[in-house]
């Protein structure tokens, strides 16, 4: 076939351009999405080629959304942070069958009997993706991070040729974002191996690993020569669709030109998904891809907002288990390991054994109740699963084998990283190192905690910059931050003289705060925000927490027994006082409360609010304080619940909502008037 003739002008090229695109995208959409090709692959990559020598010759002509995009570009030095305008939140599990029917349980029990309809997904073993479009262009996208802050892998998303640079139609939404999974589909990732195999690289131990690796890839152009394909499980929150159940939002997606599993169910009733389980389980080696679970989730939207979250979790939503392949192997010693939040595992160094395509030789025994209910020893010959076939686990032990002397393992009284007391709080199963504020292990953590928005806001203060001040041990505890010098700051990676002085200037001007920010950043455990500002609240100052004993911080309210436990060991750990008195000595201070003993200090308790749009005089965190000041609550999204919405300049949804609920609406005079 002989080449096309080159367009006569730039008018006839723009035309014939956007002509290719549009041919391009529909084989795309007929090959990556619905997997019905109607044109050889010769002819594709002529269509491919014409576009590409017009969008060379006219560069004008080349387009964010063009075919040609998917190539990659150059690489980067390192992916940037990326937040998720409505967190991407963890699922609960459910591992054996009366996980799910306590499940079922719960979800009649707070739509007052009603049998809920549930759609029913394969849990897909791939990498999460948030993506976001803004008038129908892709504009960015993150992965899920820790669930509220993403890497921004925009350019390497792209490649990924099921995911539509354009939504397709004619009615897009202004602005929405889709989540959904990445994975490498069996048949790509054998033929992606023997290509490794055949160029003498190593071959990819499991398709996951090959997925997450390509996206995170900083040379985009490695990203688009992999066989990533995407599929969507829904949106972010409600803005974008107008639909009234989780099923019409897939029939959207799959509309705008997404990639919605065909394994996707309406399932009505507790019996209809253990049948979809069963089957799923039964046909899981005959799926093109890994799947680690099935995912259950209410169907009604208007259901999943009466249901609600639960701090880690939707409570309309719970992922079943399928069961993982298992090794045997034997336990060479048990190590307490510390991590990030304090709390100390005990973890089994194992004979490396492979388990479903992986080599483990470590697996976590969850905590001492764990490790005792299970029996297991230094010296034992255990089964190990990789649960989820993601994290190892230890599912028993051959006691037969077990070799004579073998003595239960004991938890160390102190912490085998700062010395720090070791202690178990009532009610919990975890035991925790008592140093938060000065052991290694929780360092890194306990900086990002103390430096974040809602504690001291230390803008610019983030991970990479925290993890450099870590590593090279510039900064030990908090109050290591306020003698940083400027020299110091602009030695370190990516920051220069003017970024150095802009975190100088921050972390000074983080000195004057206040007392219920100050309490949440020292990351006491349940002390949260609502808790610190109580305490700050009912005992004024600082001195007065730290000398309360339980019986008095349990007279606080909204501070229970366990909460009172846990602030009290908090400021009993003389490490701790010398960080705190550290902190002051550096200028950290703020203003007492007065202490009000009568109910009408709190004269908004009971009383939940909701806050959208930006206000004039003071920030969205500092009238959340006020209100909570007052006993007043504040949530993010309007329910029949809300009793109130506060708007501001630039209010959104929530607005809108509030409105057709007719729950009171307060503009900020409004406010301030109420809180006196």
């Amino acid at each position: 076939m002989s080449s096309p003739e080159k367009p006569a002008d730039q008018t006839a090229a723009r035309h014939r351009a956007e002509q290719l695109r549009r041919e391009i995208e529909h084989h795309n959409h007929r090959y990556h999405v619905l997997d019905d090709p109607l044109i050889a692959d010769a002819d594709y990559d002529r269509l491919m080629q014409e576009l590409q020598r017009i969008e060379a010759d006219w560069p004008d002509l080349r387009t964010a959304d063009s075919p040609t995009q998917r190539v990659g570009a150059a690489p980067h030095t390192a992916f940037g942070p990326v937040e998720h305008r409505v967190p991407m939140l963890s699922l609960d599990n459910a591992f054996e069958e009366q996980d799910l029917i306590d499940f079922d349980r719960r979800i009649r029990e707070r739509l007052e009997g009603r049998e809920p309809l549930y759609v029913g997904e394969p849990k897909l073993d791939g990498l999460s993706l948030s993506i976001r479009y803004e008038n129908g262009l892709l504009a960015r996208a993150g992965t899920r991070g820790d669930g509220r802050t993403g890497e921004d892998i925009t350019e390497n998303v792209r490649t990924v040729r099921s995911v539509p640079l354009r939504l397709l139609g004619e009615d897009v939404p202004r602005l929405v974002e889709v989540r959904g999974e990445v994975v490498i589909r069996r048949r790509d990732f054998q033929q992606l191996n023997e290509r490794r195999l055949a160029d003498g690289e190593k071959p990819f131990a499991n398709p996951r690993n090959a997925a997450a690796g390509s996206l995170r890839q900083l040379d985009s152009r490695i990203t688009a020569a992999r066989p990533l394909t995407f599929f969507t499980f829904g949106v972010a929150g409600d803005e974008g669709v107008d639909a009234e159940s989780h099923y019409a939002v897939l029939e959207a997606l799959r509309a705008w030109g997404f990639r919605v599993n065909d394994q996707v169910r309406k399932l009505q009733g507790l019996e209809a998904c253990f049948a979809y389980y069963r089957e799923l389980l039964e046909r899981r080696d005959a799926l093109d891809y890994d799947i680690d679970g099935v995912v259950f989730k209410v169907d009604s939207l208007a259901d999943r907002e009466a249901l609600g979250f639960t701090a880690r979790a939707p409570r309309w939503a719970i992922a079943y288990k399928l069961p993982a392949q298992e090794a045997t192997t034997r336990l060479r010693r048990i190590l307490p390991s510390v991590g990030r939040t304090g709390v100390i595992t005990p973890v089994a160094d194992l004979e490396p054994v492979e388990v479903g395509g992986v080599t483990v030789s470590r697996a976590t025994l969850h905590n001492l109740d764990e490790l005792r209910r299970k029996d297991v020893r230094e010296g034992d010959t255990v089964m190990l699963r990789r649960a989820g076939d993601v994290i190892p686990e230890i599912l028993g032990v051959n006691l037969e084998a077990r070799p004579e002397g073998a003595a239960e393992w004991q938890m160390p009284e102190t912490c085998p990283v700062c010395g720090s007391e070791v202690m178990r709080l009532d009610d919990e199963v975890d035991y925790r190192c008592m140093g938060g504020l000065v052991c290694s292990a929780q360092r890194m953590g306990a900086i990002l905690h103390f430096a974040s928005r809602r504690a001291m806001d230390i803008d610019g203060l983030g991970d990479k910059i925290v993890e450099q001040l870590v590593s090279r041990d510039l900064v030990q505890t908090p109050a290591d931050l306020y003698r940083l010098e400027h020299a110091t700051l602009a030695g370190l990676d990516r920051m220069g003289d003017k970024s150095a002085d802009n975190l100088i200037a921050a972390i000074d001007k983080s000195r004057k705060t206040t007392l219920p920010r100050f309490l949440y950043g020292l990351g006491i455990q349940h002390v949260g925000e609502v808790t610190a500002q109580r305490l700050a609240t009912a005992l004024g100052d600082l001195q007065p927490i730290m000398d309360a004993s339980e019986d008095a911080l349990v007279a606080v309210p909204d501070v229970g027994p366990v909460v009172a436990q846990a602030i009290a060991h908090f400021f009993d750990e003389p490490h701790n006082r010398e960080v705190i008195k550290a902190l002051q000595e550096a200028g950290v201070a703020w203003e007492p409360i007065p202490v009000v003993a009568d109910a009408d200090s709190r004269p908004l308790e009971g009383q939940t609010f909701v806050l959208t749009g930006t206000l004039a005089e003071m920030t969205r965190d500092d009238a959340r304080e006020r209100i909570e000041a007052k006993g007043g609550r504040v949530t993010g999204s309007v329910s029949k619940k809300t009793d109130y919405v506060v708007a501001g300049e630039a209010a959104g949804s929530k607005l809108d909502k509030a409105q057709t609920l007719g729950i009171k609406i307060l503009d900020e005079a409004g406010l301030l008037e109420l809180l006196g």
